[in-house]
């Protein structure tokens, strides 16, 4: 080894090891050593020195490692910091949007309420009128479930505010409980906005379940793939809502997709949500079913009525002005509907209203469920349409072609969803397809709740 040894005590360099010829040596820095043993011409490099392996040829220098690291850790905690101080004020906005809530709510007033209901529920002759006592006790479940929302929001506004003393009261951030506050509070904005829009259900059906019908339309078999992708979209909306949601009845098309199809959706204002979305939905695509792949306009219709229960519909319908026809529903079920004519098919005559049921395994199960669905379809067009009577109301066929369209769903030559009433657009399809639709319907409700307000100022 060639070791180079200075008088000059500020520093000492030594030269690792030669390899080869082809590789120089290599300088090795060491910090000054100290100047009494300048007298000294040598000392042992076994104690003062700690050489490099001579496999391992590198150099040692005075790194500052540990200041990487310090300034690491500080940028880490500053981040920290910065999510922190974001989450504080997330939580402050919330909490002052759940009082905000609370109050337009009318809590004190809900709750007044519930002791009148309870204390008439309590009554002895509660029960002598028993149509009346349901819907007392609907309206007494309804209050329960508002009231228990309101604390709810109230409750977990708490939780996040906690989260953030206690953070603050903590020499260093800890990641999991900021993790913790932030879902609560992106949950807690879901449930708020969904409570907002309950504030503008306030039709007589807006609480109800919901039975949403798809009729493919103009397009042929694009127009029956297209039905089928409508089908997909609703019941993965109902899913994500935590709906029950069940597919009762489905006619398959001749190539692909499907003729038509009926979903059921049990929960509380199912119905308020989708009627919005009554009326025909357009698409534009290049055609999987074109061997050029040209670009193709396909419609599909869809209705929605609110499900309802049988004895609710007190609607009366004389027999002559019913068209009752039977047939063999085909599909599951066995041979029993194969080869009897259980699927009904029912016309209200001076409307031109149809309905079909084909899910029961009876003939007779069919007729009552088909009845139920054409008077609750009735009671909605006769609202819609302002009459009071049955025998007032007009036809209200959803007419699957161009120009009725409600919605628009662009695929081809760019990506784009578009509702044609309210405005609002997002050129995220692959997301609406998979039944995110809340920006849809929250937009519509608004529209509808403007319109309506519009009207009653006008009718004033």
């Amino acid at each position: 080894m060639e070791v180079l040894l200075r008088n000059q005590w500020s520093s000492t360099t030594i030269f690792s090891p030669k390899l080869s010829n082809s590789t120089p040596p290599l300088p090795i820095q060491f910090l000054s050593l100290n100047p009494t043993s300048r007298s000294s011409s040598s000392f042992n490099l076994s104690t003062k020195l700690q050489l490099p392996s001579p496999f391992l040829p590198s150099v040692l220098y005075a790194t500052q490692e540990s200041q990487v690291g310090v300034e690491a850790n500080n940028e880490i905690r500053e981040w920290q910091m910065q999510d922190f101080y974001s989450l504080r004020k997330e939580v402050e906005n919330i909490s002052e949007r759940v009082e905000e809530i609370r109050a337009s709510a009318g809590l004190q007033q809900l709750e007044q309420e519930l002791a009148a209901l309870e204390s008439k529920a309590a009554d002895s002759s509660f029960w002598d009128d028993r149509a009346r006592a349901q819907e007392t006790l609907l309206s007494l479940t309804d209050i329960k479930d508002r009231i228990k929302l309101l604390a709810e929001f109230k409750a977990k506004v708490e939780d996040a505010e906690t989260i953030v003393k206690i953070t603050e009261e903590m020499d260093s951030i800890d990641t999991a409980l900021l993790e913790e506050a932030s879902s609560v509070i992106k949950e807690l904005n879901k449930e708020l906005d969904r409570f907002e829009l309950t504030q503008l259900l306030a039709g007589p059906y807006d609480k109800e379940g919901a039975v949403i019908t798809i009729t493919a339309g103009a397009g042929g078999t694009d127009a029956q793939d297209w039905a089928d992708m409508l089908l997909r979209m609703y019941v993965r909306w109902g899913e994500k809502q935590k709906y029950k949601t069940r597919v009762v009845e489905k006619s398959p098309g001749e190539e692909a997709g499907i003729k038509s199809a009926t979903i059921e959706v049990e929960g509380r204002y199912a119905y308020g949500y989708l009627s919005g979305e009554k009326g025909t939905h357009r698409i534009v695509r290049q055609s999987p079913f074109n061997a050029k792949g040209l670009r193709q306009t396909s419609f599909s219709g869809v209705e929605v009525m609110p499900l309802l229960p049988e004895e609710s519909t007190s609607v009366e319908l004389p027999e002559e002005d019913l068209e009752i026809s039977f047939s063999r529903a085909g599909g599951k079920g066995g041979q029993n509907v194969n080869k009897v004519e259980t699927a009904v098919r029912i016309t209200h005559i001076p409307t031109g209203v149809t309905v079909r049921c084909t899910e029961e395994r009876s003939q007779l199960a069919n007729k009552i469920k088909a009845l139920s669905r054409l008077k609750a379809k009735l009671l909605v067009i006769a609202l819609e349409q302002r009459a009071s009577e049955i025998k007032q109301i007009r036809g209200d066929v959803v007419k699957a072609e161009w120009g009725q369209q409600i919605r628009n769903y662009v695929f081809h030559p760019y990506k784009l969803v578009k509702d044609v009433r309210t405005g609002i657009e997002t050129s995220d399809i692959g997301s609406v397809m998979d039944g995110e639709l809340e920006p849809f319907i929250k937009a519509y409700l608004k529209f509808k709740y403007t319109n309506t307000m519009t009207q009653s100022g006008q009718g004033v």
